[in-house]
Formats: structure tokens, sequence, C-alpha cells
């Protein structure tokens, strides 16, 4: 079992959560039970599957639920660009938080990449 906590991967997930949360606290009150629901489960869905695949046994587990949360990382991706063409958020804002993701998204890959050379 790994602490999850050390990881950068994981740090860098939690904080884009913590400004997903920020963000989306903007967002037009009849989107609440919509988009601002989906873009925070996408966004939770990170971090969450990194912590559980650390609390798995192998590291075939682990790579499993990277890839995982890589996945969420496409679907968060897109749910920005969304957010950012129904002008629900800034330009500035979606650079911000994209930049984020896309780092995270590398570190997840090249995660994946090391747990499968082993």
């Amino acid at each position: 079992m790994k602490d999850f906590r050390v990881l950068r991967v994981w740090k860098k997930s939690h904080q884009l959560v913590i400004d997903i949360y920020a963000v989306s606290k903007n967002f037009p009150k009849d989107e609440l039970y919509g988009l601002v629901s989906q873009i925070r489960r996408s966004a939770v869905s990170i971090p969450s599957n990194i912590s559980e695949g650390c609390g798995r046994l192998s590291d075939a587990e682990l790579a499993r639920f990277m890839v995982i949360a890589s996945g969420s990382a496409s679907e968060l991706e897109y749910q920005l660009l969304l957010s950012k063409e129904l002008d629900f958020i800034t330009l500035k804002e979606y650079e911000v938080l994209a930049n984020d993701l896309t780092e995270i998204h590398k570190m997840l890959h090249s995660f994946i990449k090391k747990l499968n050379l082993k």
C-alpha cells in the first residue's frame, strides 16, 4: 500500500478539485444538477482514483486506477471547454485550469508508463 498524499500528481489533482469547486460556484443556478455536478464529479474522480489505486496490492492494479483517473481528466477537459464556450468561466480561468489539467494528464501518463515497465 502506497501513501497517495506524497504523490505530486495526487497533490496537483487535489488542488485542481479545490479550484474547480471555487470556479463552479459562479455557474448559473440552473446548472447545479447539470454541468456543475458533472464537472465536480469528474474533477473529484481524478484524485479519488489515484487514492484508491494506492490502496491496492499490486502495481498492475495501481496502473489500472491511474488509467481511470486519466479518463476522468479527459472528461473534465471537455467539460472545461464547454464551460468556457457557454461563458460560465472566463478565458483566463479556462486557460489556468486547462494548463493544470494538461500537466496532470502528463504526470498520469508518465506514472502509468513507469508502472507498466516494471
